[in-house]
């Protein structure tokens, strides 16, 4: 029999928020046997039922879904997919980095979040839609096409493929449906599917890969980006619908007079409604506060067309009290027999003094839980060996934070803890961006230019601007100059595959250096630049290799260095949103930027380093094929920071789950080493390892 106490020292703090930041629910995985179903489940019955009525008249319908921040919008829309996603298909759309590309960001989201495989499905989202479609549904069909030998089926007769849904959806109105089916078709494939997929979510394509797919051309216009998303909807009339989540939008691009462009969204959905796109539901989730202030900025007349306004009300304390129970019921399913309280160590008395009017907000309960947790915690120890983490004034979101009024030591401590918390969320947000993009192509050019203008701006580089060429490829771009005294230096990425497009962007380069836009011009690419035949290679060679003292340089930007900056980019999103909380309190992007600048994260990304906007190390990699500890190191000793003391063994499964790499013994040395240089030690080193603990040497 373990004591709950003994459980409570070795392991994590259940409640430490590093692991609750919200994101596309596509990378965030919910348990559904820890999910508190009363909380806004009235929103969800309401949205299903709205979900029922597209699956039953195919009338695309909208939900303006309102809350404050750390009221749980973006962990709904996630409960959504989980429990709904056998009802419809759904897709995760963030903030858009440019209005002019908005139906282009809109379809390329909807895709990525189509080829994602449902929990429980072995195909994905895409797969199973196609499948569904009554082309292949309809009785008769169904037997001929959808046996064992359906794909060698498809994949032997293209065009019987084709003709058969066109001549099924020839009164649908449909964009290029020879091109646009022929796509669907080589989804079946498995060797075409990835090109395919690339195609659908408006990749620019070799001209090599578009002969593959016998495709003309792109989908290069907002125009077209919009017909192709009305073509899933039009056939998908005997299917689930589609629905579009719009979330953490604060983020979004600005206008003039520095309000958010939500009008461009609001465009979107009447477009929607206007032009009968069917079958789909959209979701559009803001901030409360941030709805007040935009509002009246929308056009009446888009207004009305949201069918339904939503609000996420405040929880009542049993909610809360069950947010608590979920929370520490992992720590509880150790020990037997169980504590009588399923809250234990907290109680409900706490809950009770710290929300007087029965109602809160669910981040405001889970801050409360780290808070008394860890004092709990601490009162398991001998406070002259392991001294307590001083506390933060917890804050009201979205109230600004107040000065905190402790001792300047103890502030010099709790800034080394919220930095060493920053630093554990950054690198698991970092694996997590790994993970997901495995290839620079997957982002889009006003994405890439948008990272690294933040990337910038924390790094407080003056005087960006951004659109920097002329024409359809303004977004692609930006300048800025490092003082008053230097030259402007422009920037240009592009990762468009087709040589006519890199063409296009060349003579736009031209231009702007012609009309003195910039000094020095930067062309970031990975890819081909073509070959000496084509026009866009020759221009290329003109610009930046027509003598060794040309001012213009192309950098090759590493794959890590754009997972850098995207990593960056979602924790923008987060701030900017007031959803990013370090040691209870929320982090406004100015902090967030300063955190960046202190932690010199930026400093290991070798696109700022060619950029020479950070220094270049100075001990270069002498080629051996050795793994870096470092970051395993500073992993270990910010963990034990950020929770006073833990398990040894704690300590070595979380350093091996967060890097798959690193062996045991690997971090049983580095351990060893933090202990030699009084870092951290052992509290009771004759005990047996798995009931040691480690604690930060005060």
């Amino acid at each position: 029999m373990t004591p709950i106490n003994n459980i409570i020292k070795r392991e994590l703090n259940p409640f430490d928020l590093i692991n609750l930041k919200p994101g596309n629910f596509w990378g965030e995985k919910q348990d559904s046997d820890n999910s508190v179903d009363s909380i806004h489940q009235e929103v969800i019955t309401e949205i299903e039922g709205l979900l029922d009525s597209v699956n039953k008249d195919n009338s695309s319908r909208s939900v303006l879904l309102l809350g404050d921040s750390g009221s749980g919008k973006s962990y709904l829309l996630g409960r959504l997919k989980r429990t709904l996603n056998k009802k419809a298909f759904f897709a995760y759309i963030g903030p858009w980095a440019d209005s002019d590309y908005i139906w282009r960001h809109v379809l390329r989201s909807t895709v990525d979040s189509l080829i994602q495989i449902p929990e429980n499905r072995e195909e994905s989202q895409l797969i199973l839609w196609l499948k569904s479609l009554s082309a292949f549904t309809r009785r008769g069909l169904k037997q001929r096409l959808f046996n064992d030998s359906i794909w060698k089926f498809m994949q032997s007769d293209r065009r019987k493929f084709i003709n058969h849904l066109k001549t099924t959806y020839s009164q649908a109105g449909l964009y290029n449906p020879e091109f646009f089916f022929g796509v669907l078709h080589d989804l079946t494939d498995p060797e075409l599917y990835p090109i395919a997929c690339e195609w659908l979510r408006g990749d620019d394509l070799s001209e090599e890969s578009m002969q593959m797919l016998k495709v003309k051309s792109c989908i290069d216009t907002e125009d077209a980006a919009k017909n192709i998303l009305a073509n899933f909807g039009r056939i998908s009339i005997h299917t689930q619908p589609i629905v579009l989540c719009f979330d953490n939008l604060d983020n979004i691009p600005r206008l003039s007079d520095g309000s958010q462009d939500f009008q461009s969204l609001f465009n979107v959905n009447t477009t929607i409604h206007n032009n009968y796109l069917k079958n789909f539901l959209v979701l559009v989730s803001i901030i409360t506060n941030t709805w007040k202030l935009n509002s009246e900025r929308i056009q009446q007349a888009d207004k009305v067309r949201i069918d339904k306004e939503l609000r996420l009300k405040r929880i009542n304390l049993e909610q809360a009290e069950a947010l608590w129970a979920y929370r520490l019921k992992p720590l509880h399913q150790q020990v037997k027999p169980q504590p009588i309280s399923p809250i234990f160590p907290l109680n409900r008395k706490l809950l009770q003094q710290s929300f007087p009017s029965g109602k809160t907000l669910p981040r405001e309960v889970l801050v409360i839980g780290q808070k008394e947790y860890k004092k709990y915690k601490f009162s398991l120890v001998d406070s002259t060996v392991v001294k307590p983490i001083p506390e933060p004034e917890l804050v009201t979101v979205p109230t600004v934070v107040e000065e905190i009024k402790l001792p300047a030591a103890q502030l010099q401590i709790q800034a080394e803890t919220v930095d060493a918390e920053f630093q554990l969320l950054w690198q698991k947000e970092y694996k997590k961006t790994q993970q997901k993009n495995q290839k620079i192509t997957l982002f889009s050019a006003p994405d890439l230019i948008r990272m690294l203008e933040e990337a910038l701006q924390a790094l407080e580089v003056p005087n960006i601007k951004t659109k920097l060429l002329r024409g359809k490829y303004t977004s692609y771009s930006l300048s800025y100059r490092k003082s008053k005294k230097e030259n402007r230096i422009g920037i240009v990425w592009t990762e468009d595959s087709g040589m006519a497009s890199f063409y296009n962007v060349m003579s736009a380069s031209q231009k702007a250096i012609q009309s003195k836009g910039c000094e020095t011009l930067y062309l970031i690419r990975s890819g081909t630049v073509g070959n000496s035949k084509l026009k866009g290679y020759q221009l290329y060679q003109k610009i930046f290799h027509k003598s060794k003292s040309s001012k213009h340089i192309h950098l090759k930007p590493s794959l890590a260095s754009v997972h850098q900056l995207a990593t960056y980019h979602n924790l923008v999103n987060s701030a900017v949103a007031q959803e990013l909380v370090l040691s209870g309190r929320v982090i406004k992007l100015d902090e967030l930027q300063k955190l960046m600048r202190n932690s010199l994260i930026f400093e290991k990304c070798t696109l700022l380093q060619d950029l020479k906007l950070v220094p270049e190390p100075d001990d270069l990699d002498d080629g051996e094929d050795v793994i870096d500890l470092t970051p395993v190191n500073d992993f270990l000793f910010n963990l034990i920071k950020t929770q006073g003391f833990m398990g040894v063994p704690t300590l070595i499964s979380q350093c091996i789950t967060q890097f798959s790499d690193a062996s045991e013994d690997d971090v049983k040395m580095l351990i060893q080493d933090l202990c030699k240089e009084e870092k951290v030690r052992i509290i009771d080193p004759k005990a047996k390892l798995e009931d040691q603990l480690i604690c930060l040497v005060a």
